[in-house]
């Protein structure tokens, strides 16, 4: 089952580094996070043109509650206003929006939002973003083993988030942090993994393409020889 020299179509990235990346230029870490949504747009906008077919942003994790209560409504009011701001546009571009992760704590005005882009981008097919908002790995594992029956691995994965999600095909994450932080676990699997020493909001396009090419050069063997 080898598979060397194969473009990744489905692709997550764990996009870390925005608090760093407005430490180090003295700014509060609202502009950090900022600049990275800046960011997640346009490499969602490279992959549509590099062919990617799913791309999935690690956006809000459900360890960060734990974070500041300034930064956390900082972070809930601007995922408001991108989705309310940037939706339209997507839906343009041929962008399928899914929101995967647990719906308690999530303001009711923020969920009706989020539901309000899925349904705006529903027919769209040029690429899908699948956006881990409140998302833990374990979670979503938990989650799907309390409805599960039985079946089989089959059966499992209709249970969770997005059954439709391909498994990712390569996971980057950015910062120098070399760990998946409780992301697809159950998608994640026999994922390829590269990890990159750039920031998040530094991750260009030229970054972005690297990683993609250190997966073409990569013999994936799903167990095999």
């Amino acid at each position: 089952m080898a598979a060397g020299g194969r473009a990744a179509r489905y692709v997550a990235i764990i996009t870390d580094g925005n608090g760093r990346w407005a430490q180090t230029r003295g700014l509060p870490v609202a502009e950090g996070h900022k600049a990275g949504a800046d960011t997640v747009k346009a490499r969602l906008r490279d992959a549509a043109d590099l062919g990617v077919r799913e791309l999935t942003v690690y956006s809000f994790s459900t360890e960060n509650w734990s974070r500041s209560p300034r930064e956390v409504a900082g972070l809930m009011r601007m995922f408001s206003e991108r989705i309310l701001g940037e939706t339209p546009e997507l839906r343009d571009e041929g962008v399928r929006m899914r929101f995967i992760g647990r719906r308690d704590r999530v303001a009711k005005r923020l969920l009706k939002q989020m539901d309000w882009a899925e349904a705006e981008t529903a027919d769209n097919q040029r690429i899908t973003l699948y956006v881990a908002f409140n998302y833990g790995g374990r979670a979503e594992i938990l989650d799907a083993a309390a409805r599960y029956e039985g079946g089989g691995e089959g059966a499992f994965r209709k249970l969770l988030y997005a059954p439709e999600m391909h498994d990712p095909d390569l996971i980057i994450r950015t910062s120098g942090e070399q760990r998946i932080s409780n992301y697809l676990l159950w998608q994640g699997a026999y994922s390829e993994l590269v990890f990159t020493d750039e920031l998040w909001p530094d991750f260009t396009r030229e970054a972005f393409e690297a990683a993609l090419a250190e997966y073409e050069r990569r013999r994936r063997r799903f167990g095999g020889r």
